[in-house]
């Protein structure tokens, strides 16, 4: 269906349309934290390809070559080409997780095969989708309120794991935990629908105008012989080199941080503070209603309104402190603490954690690098400077997380060393983003484009 066929959606439809990336994408890593160990048991696993499967999910190795190849594609294919089919990618991988079956009676664990297959295709499609997804938002936002629409894209990536967290604990509670697999399969399943309705709105959405029209300028430059191409390789340049350094130091190092509370926060809490399962899930997801109000009340309501570089310092501050709180004695938990019916007592820490971190998560360094890296990039590159930088955080957290485990130590002993190191990472994101934050607000992308490249 071509665009001069559909009327164009509002710019806050395609907003909307757009963000459900997220939710699919942010749904995805914890709907398979949160199965986890239900299919390692499953499907008799050993550690190290447990280790393999997280390294190859939306949250690490996966998501990150889908960026790098999504956001090439994106510039030399459009938004719309990407945006069109990764979806289907993503829903022929989540069959293999919803369908996935155990083989013990095999030599090989053709069962184990499958699900990495899976966990590896649905990576590739989350990360070329976001890396689309995201440059669209940007540039089809007016340019008054573009942190306004550019805060959606977080909303749903915290209203995603949300309603992933709840359906599993639901569906565990009403089927038992002896069928706690089979919940997990429908957490996944539901993801499925998502995407196919999103994929199905997605057919009517008009191709970037921003992309169109620099496509044109760019085979005028290549036709006078004033560029033999646009691409990757204008990354090398001065003032683009120093951009992907600034976003690194921004998103990249504070991804570290925020990478292990996505994948790790549960399995801290109860090593650290002896809790049980259920109470750190119900702890997690006080994070991720924080991110989406935090959202909504700061990054999107301010955003386009008072000084970024001041809502930056302040919400990074805040996972500052989020981490170092962690440093406290243990018997701190112990004695600051109220209880639950069924879930019994809530050290008031943990919920002080679990809000901090939820409104950085919401308004803080994910948040600001998704603007600035559709602000400070030209259009003909724009999508494969984010996947490049996204692929960076996504190769780093990776790697990371498999190295946290192992310097808590098996029981937690040495988990202050982690923190500290986390508060590390933490600090060091607020100041970058602190010092050098660029002034782009209520600026177009054109003008912003001229201001840092000239005519």
């Amino acid at each position: 269906m071509s665009d001069s066929t559909t009327s164009t959606p509002s710019p806050w439809k395609q907003t909307i349309i757009a963000s459900m990336t997220s939710y699919i994408d942010a749904g995805s890593i914890v709907a398979g934290a949160a199965g986890l160990a239900l299919w390692e048991k499953y499907l008799g696993l050993e550690s190290w390809q447990t280790g393999l499967l997280t390294m190859c999910s939306s949250n690490a190795i996966g998501a990150a070559i889908g960026a790098l190849i999504g956001g090439v594609l994106c510039d030399k294919f459009g938004r719309k080409f990407v945006y069109t089919y990764d979806l289907l990618v993503y829903m022929f991988g989540m069959l293999f997780i919803v369908f996935g079956f155990s083989t013990p009676q095999m030599s090989i664990n053709l069962g184990y095969i499958f699900f990495l297959f899976g966990y590896l295709t649905i990576g590739l499609a989350v990360g070329a989708d976001v890396v689309a997804s995201w440059t669209l938002i940007a540039e089809q936002a007016p340019a008054e309120n573009r942190a306004r629409h550019c805060g959606s894209a977080q909303v749903f990536w915290a209203i995603g794991p949300a309603v992933v967290l709840l359906m599993q604990s639901a569906l565990s509670f009403f089927l038992g935990e002896e069928n706690a697999l089979l919940g997990n399969r429908i957490v996944f399943g539901h993801l499925i629908v998502v995407a196919f309705v999103v994929w199905l709105l997605r057919l009517g959405m008009p191709e970037s105008d921003n992309w169109k029209k620099a496509k044109e300028q760019e085979a005028a430059l290549i036709a006078s012989g004033k560029v033999k191409r646009l691409g990757m390789i204008n990354l090398l340049s001065p003032t683009n080199l120093k951009t992907v350094l600034f976003l690194c130091g921004v998103y990249v190092v504070w991804n570290l941080a925020a990478g292990t509370m996505g994948m790790l926060l549960p399995y801290i809490y109860q090593n650290v503070g002896g809790i049980s399962n259920s109470l750190s899930c119900a702890l997690t997801v006080i994070l991720f209603v924080a991110s989406a109000i935090s959202t909504l009340t700061i990054f999107m309501a301010l955003g386009d309104r008072i000084s970024r570089r001041l809502i930056y310092c302040v919400i990074g501050l805040l996972f500052v402190i989020a981490w170092g709180l962690f440093l406290l004695p243990g018997e701190v938990y112990a004695k600051y603490q109220f209880t639950v019916p069924v879930l019994g007592a809530v050290p008031l820490v943990f919920v002080l954690i679990s809000i901090l971190m939820g409104i950085n998560n919401g308004s803080g360094q994910q948040a600001f690098y998704q603007l600035w890296c559709n602000e400070l990039f030209p259009s003909h590159y724009r999508a494969s400077a984010q996947g490049f930088t996204f692929f960076m955080a996504r190769i780093t957290v990776g790697l990371w997380t498999a190295a946290v485990p192992v310097i808590m130590g098996e029981n937690g002993e040495n988990f202050a060393t982690a923190a500290a190191i986390m508060v590390g990472f933490a600090l060091f994101s607020m100041l970058v983003g602190t010092i050098f934050a660029p002034n782009t607000s209520g600026k177009t992308l054109e003008q912003i484009e001229e201001e840092r490249y000239g005519k």
